[in-house]
């Protein structure tokens, strides 16, 4: 997959360096399966400084206390904004999961200080590979509460087999084709 998407990296790289100064990749330390700390890679789609403007906005989140989601975040680049639409600041992650850090499928790896705040029930997702894509993500990923995510990957721990990986991945699919991502 990573050779095929070669061109479209090499395309996005290009756009994300014409659109603002910076670096083209972002890396985000994750929590990964037993947890496992690892870099998780995506194309950059907040400004340079976006991780220190984050304190000034935390009244303004949209989603309940252990996840952060601003509908109109000014730290969106405007190709970031058309990234994340689509979910192709998302790609590099073909190579987390190259690296065995990552799977297609999965609970997304959660930032070390989601983890600190999770109720002990919540450390169950880290008990299977973090994905790319997950239940959460196809199903309810503009609702702000933090049960509802959990409730997803839950599911998806206790009930995980093949055939719910490629239902996940087709509709997944769907969702990034029609530009759902934000």
């Amino acid at each position: 997959m990573l050779i095929l998407f070669l061109p479209a990296f090499v395309i996005l790289a290009i756009l994300i360096k014409l659109d603002t100064r910076g670096p083209v990749f972002y890396r985000s330390q994750r929590v990964g399966q037993s947890g496992r700390l690892f870099n998780m890679l995506k194309f950059r789609s907040m400004v340079k400084n976006a991780s220190k403007m984050r304190a000034k906005l935390n009244d303004d989140n949209q989603r309940d206390k252990i996840l952060f989601k601003l509908p109109d975040d000014p730290r969106i680049t405007r190709m970031g904004r058309w990234l994340r639409r689509y979910s192709l600041d998302e790609l590099p992650q073909l190579w987390n999961v190259l690296c065995g850090e990552m799977s297609l499928v999965g609970p997304r790896p959660p930032l070390p200080a989601e983890v600190a705040q999770y109720p002990a029930e919540a450390l169950a997702r880290l008990s299977v590979p973090q994905g790319m894509t997950g239940l959460w993500q196809v199903y309810s990923r503009d609702h702000p509460s933090f049960r509802c995510y959990l409730r997803w990957d839950l599911f998806y721990v206790h009930h995980w087999c093949l055939s719910l990986d490629f239902h996940i991945l087709s509709r997944t699919f769907t969702v990034v084709a029609r530009g759902t991502g934000v």
